[in-house]
């Protein structure tokens, strides 16, 4: 009988425990036993990739890329922003290729943590899972309340038609405990309540109500997710197609000279912080199992939600440096909200009008990147439910809509309780490394696969390997080490998040994990000694 493991000591059984992988064919079986709906085409996955990338990237960083941070701390591209652009396109399509090898291989919920348990072992998929919630979970947090900032300034538009009230609400019930410290501190009219005369208390209610929307919506089917995540694609490139189309009869191509004012650095500045409006594609992974040709339909997902964005970035590139000479010093409002501030300073009638509708899209952008990244972050926690690294409780499916509702309920209000309690400007700095160690493992994925199983059937391949693979991982572990090198708490904050994941892994998925294995091991002997009666 196995021994009955209740802690982790380090021996060589340990060391074999932690690096035993899950082969791919018992994913596929578990997957096909007790598995999600399939109800994702093509069609639905380029919608959820666009949907998730287009966001507050192109409504907002863009104008820092451009004409660099109001702080100094980032220089800007310039009208190279668009070689930018295409540098950080090109960053993300080695590892998209990565993905699609993987995603039409192993088409199984999870994404990054799958394909790492594949093929390097228990540990680190549980680390890598660990680190995708940076991403997802926080990167969903961090998204709610930028949207939440878009609507509150959204309706201050409407102060002459709106109570008080609500076209200005109290800073209080709109913006985290942190930032209304902040606020208050430069600003002594701003009231900050006070729980038993010292608790500072802030209720950041807009993100709180979009979250618990988002999840409702979620608990319905990845289905009807798609449809509104269609909805608000329309709405977004609608707005950004108005203002390419409008903003090109006010280009001065006098603002495209010098082309490059910051030179090499101004570019790969530009690039770095570019890289983070193109993130959501790799969140399609998550959702193989939802798909109904998964082998077929992943790859052209993948790509083409990524070369979409690349062409309407691009667009957006040439005609807001136009309209902007960011060679020289730049309004603050053009660094918040640089479409908008453009058409306003056309001088036209009609471009306060465009700017609304450029912060509805920009409103659009954001709901769809939420609806996204909170069904990546569920995903891959169903998938690590599966695994035993959490309660299998969050296995259960829905009756109705097949959909796991209590695991999408549970990210919901979780991710209400990180508004109230986290500092989100760390949170979001955190999220950049979840993202790059993500990209960077599944692309060392597909060479370990490659190598310890070259006969299992790959309906998409990555072409030009090992090179591809490897370039993925230069260039996203040089974007990765660029930003370690700037100051700042996330870059000491990210080792002690990988720390506290390790401690649970041993103090309660290592345990679990095994126990598992020793009920299976019971269970096998027991149907032996039955075989052996008979």
């Amino acid at each position: 009988m196995a021994e009955k493991f209740t802690r982790a000591t380090f021996s060589r059984s340990f060391l074999k425990s932690i690096t035993k992988i899950k082969a791919p064919d018992e994913m596929l079986a578990e997957a096909k036993e007790q598995g999600l709906e399939k109800t994702l085409g093509v069609w639905d996955l380029i919608i959820l990739g666009v949907g998730a990338i287009i966001g507050s990237g192109i409504f907002a960083v863009v104008g820092i890329a451009a004409a660099g941070s109001a702080d100094g701390s980032s220089l800007g591209a310039g009208p190279a922003l668009v070689v930018s652009m295409i540098i950080a396109a090109i960053a993300c399509i080695f590892s998209a290729l990565c993905y699609s090898e993987f995603a039409t291989m192993i088409p199984v919920a999870g994404g990054a943590y799958t394909y790492t348990f594949a093929t390097l072992g228990e540990f680190a998929a549980w680390m890598v899972g660990w680190v995708l919630m940076l991403e997802y979970a926080i990167g969903f947090i961090a998204v709610a309340c930028a949207w939440s900032n878009h609507f509150v300034q959204f309706l201050s538009g409407f102060s002459n038609v709106l109570p008080a009230w609500l076209a200005n609400p109290p800073a209080w019930l709109t913006n985290d405990v942190f930032t209304l410290g902040n606020l208050a501190a430069n600003d002594a009219s701003i009231y900050v309540p006070k729980l038993f005369g010292i608790v500072p208390v802030a209720i950041n209610l807009p993100a709180i109500v979009i979250v618990l929307l988002m999840t409702a919506i979620l608990v319905k089917g990845t289905k009807d997710s798609a449809k509104m995540a269609g909805l608000m694609v329309v709405i977004k490139l609608a707005v950004i197609a108005l203002f390419v189309i409008a903003g090109a009869f006010f280009v001065t191509p006098e603002n495209w000279t010098p082309f490059a004012p910051n030179g090499g650095a101004g570019i790969f500045a530009g690039a770095f912080l570019i890289f983070f409006a193109y993130i959501g594609f790799d969140a399609l992974a998550t959702a193989a199992e939802e798909c109904k040709n998964p082998q077929k339909d992943l790859p052209i997902g993948i790509i083409g939600s990524l070369l979409i964005t690349t062409v309407v970035y691009v667009l957006v590139a040439l005609v807001l440096t136009g309209m902007q000479d960011t060679s020289a010093p730049v309004s603050l409002d053009f660094l918040k909200a640089p479409m908008a501030y453009c058409m306003a300073m056309t001088g036209k009638s009609w471009a306060t009008y465009a700017s609304y509708f450029i912060s509805i899209g920009s409103l659009a952008g954001l709901t769809s990147v939420l609806l996204v990244l909170e069904m990546a972050a569920t995903r891959i926690l169903f998938a690590m439910s599966r695994d035993h690294f959490i309660s299998q409780k969050f296995q259960q499916l829905d009756k109705k809509y097949k959909t796991p509702a209590l695991l999408t309920w549970t990210v919901g209000l979780l991710a209400v309780v990180g508004i109230l309690t986290l500092n989100l400007d760390v949170a979001a700095e955190l999220c950049n490394y979840g993202t790059f160690t993500s990209f960077i493992i599944v692309c060392v994925a597909v060479l370990i696969l490659r190598h310890t199983d070259p006969n299992r059937p790959r309906p998409f391949k990555v072409p030009f390997s090992p090179w591809i693979p490897i370039m993925g991982i230069v260039s996203c572990g040089g974007l990765m080490v660029y930003k370690s090198l700037e100051a700042g708490s996330s870059a000491l904050l990210f080792p002690v998040w990988l720390g506290v994941g390790a401690i649970i892994y041993l103090l309660y998925g290592y345990i679990k994990n095994r126990i598992n294995e020793n009920r299976v091991h019971k269970e096998m002997v027991h149907m032996f000694e039955k075989q052996d009666e008979i």
